[in-house]
C-alpha cells in the first residue's frame, strides 16, 4: 500500500523525469511514474505534463491507452481527426490509432495515462503514413514530427 500526497502539480517523492530519453520529435513534455503496477494490477500510472506550445510525440502502439485529462485543456490526435479536450475528459487510444497531444490553449495541460506494464514500444511515422495523414488539411496543419 501506498499513498502519494499531491499539492500545486507536484505528487511527494515522484521525480519529474525526460518525456522520452531516446527521441526528440516531441515538445516541451515531461513525465512522472505516479505507480509502476500491482501483481494483480499489471497497469502503469504516468502523468505527463506539456507547456504552451509543447506537443508529446506523433505515434502509434500494438497496444491501447487509457487517458484521462487532468489539468488544463487542449487538442488530441486521434486517428485522422482532432479533439478539444479538457479537464475531467477521458479518452481511449486503440491499438494502431496515430495520437498525439498538443498543448494548444496557452497554458499547461497536463493528463493521467494508465497503460499496461508489458507493452510495445511506439512506432513513429514513415514519409508514407505523414503523407497520408497529410491529405486532411486539418490534421496536416495539426501535427509535428
Amino acid at each position: 500500500m501506498s499513498i502519494k500526497r499531491f499539492e500545486n502539480y507536484e505528487w511527494e517523492n515522484t521525480p519529474i523525469l525526460n518525456y522520452k530519453e531516446e527521441e526528440t520529435h516531441f515538445k516541451s513534455i515531461t513525465r512522472r511514474v505516479l505507480c509502476e503496477g500491482l501483481e494483480d494490477v499489471p497497469c502503469q500510472l504516468r502523468y505527463f505534463e506539456i507547456a504552451p506550445n509543447g506537443h508529446s510525440t506523433l505515434e502509434h502502439h500494438q497496444h491501447a491507452h487509457l487517458v484521462i485529462i487532468f489539468r488544463g485543456e487542449g487538442e488530441v490526435l486521434l486517428g485522422d481527426k482532432i479533439y478539444p479536450v479538457r479537464e475531467k475528459d477521458v479518452v481511449t487510444i486503440p491499438a494502431q490509432t496515430w495520437h498525439q497531444f498538443r498543448a494548444t490553449k496557452g497554458s499547461t495541460f497536463g493528463f493521467l495515462c494508465l497503460v499496461n506494464v508489458d507493452r510495445d514500444r511506439p512506432l513513429r511515422p514513415t514519409k508514407e503514413d505523414i503523407n497520408l495523414l497529410r491529405q486532411n488539411p486539418e490534421v496536416a496543419d495539426f501535427i509535428r514530427y
